[in-house]
């Protein structure tokens, strides 16, 4: 029986052991919602994932593909005979898209052969689908008096190629258009040639000369004037060496040194012809122990 007033429970004391754990836990729950507080409930809902890497339709354009029927495409557009106007459609059709006009903009007279053809940057759209080819040709007109042509004078003309990808393969996709070719300066940035050492310059002038004359010439002759393991092929006697107007061995280490040399060769009949090398020196110790500087390689 309880005595009035009684609770109808009993209080035991709480252990230790007990206090100690509830607040524990208690601590734990505050410092979990302090670090959701400083980290952002967000970023445990969705945490932060290494971004894929993607792939875009630039990225996979076929461009040496695209390289190869554009400059197909220029000479045959580029070409054209009034006596064989056929020919030229066939030519045009082998890489322009079907269903549009193989005759591309020639109004069927004239005659103009076009030969030589180099490719050069590919601008590929944002789609991925369609790109412009870069491509200079060189094109020799021809000249009618009366019913015979005469081969007048020969030029080089730059296009643009439009080009799309299909699913099977890179057609042309119109007509090209010109775009002009002009010259522009030397970068602000071009590399300096470097501090000059007059004194090897003057001690390796005969040398040079020797490997010019004998890089003119045969590669045997190439092979016992050059440093001990290169190999310089030689121009085999398509020119003979003139003379060096210019030789110039610049500053750096005991072992190998940067060259310059301007080399004049003469060609056929009075040709002669200016050209200006980079070449790399390199220093020999021969069995007696004489030390020599010989061409290593060109350019």
């Amino acid at each position: 029986m309880y005595e009035p007033g009684q609770a109808p429970w009993s209080t035991e004391p709480e252990s230790s052991f007990s206090t100690w754990a509830r607040r524990f836990f208690r601590g734990l729950v505050v410092a979990v919602l302090l670090l959701a507080a400083i980290s952002g409930v967000r970023s445990w809902i969705s945490p932060n994932r290494t971004p894929e890497t993607v792939v875009s339709g630039q990225s996979t354009f076929p461009v040496d593909e695209a390289r190869a029927v554009a400059t197909r495409y220029a000479v045959s557009y580029l070409s054209w005979d009034e006596d064989n106007a056929d020919a030229r459609s066939a030519q045009v059709e082998l890489d322009l898209a079907a269903g549009l006009d193989s005759r591309a903009g020639w109004n069927g007279r004239g005659k103009q052969a076009a030969d030589r053809a180099y490719p050069g940057e590919v601008n590929v759209d944002s789609s991925g689908v369609t790109a412009a080819v870069d491509v200079r040709v060189q094109i020799h007109s021809y000249l009618k008096r009366g019913k015979t042509w005469t081969l007048g004078a020969s030029s080089w003309e730059r296009l643009s190629v439009p080009v799309a990808r299909t699913a099977s393969r890179v057609v042309a996709s119109g007509p090209p258009t010109f775009v002009p070719d002009v010259r522009a300066a030397l970068p602000d940035n071009m590399p300096e040639a470097g501090v000059a050492d007059d004194d090897l310059t003057a001690a390796t002038l005969k040398d040079a000369e020797a490997f010019f004359s004998a890089y003119a010439e045969s590669d045997n002759k190439v092979s016992a004037v050059t440093a001990p393991g290169s190999t310089i092929r030689s121009l085999n006697g398509a020119v003979k060496f003139g003379e060096l107007k210019d030789w110039q061995v610049y500053t750096g280490n005991d072992y190998e040194r940067r060259a310059t040399a301007s080399v004049t060769w003469d060609g056929a009949g009075d040709t002669t012809l200016d050209q200006t090398y980079t070449l790399t020196l390199r220093r020999t110790v021969a069995t007696d122990g004489a030390q020599r500087w010989q061409v290593a390689a060109v350019g």
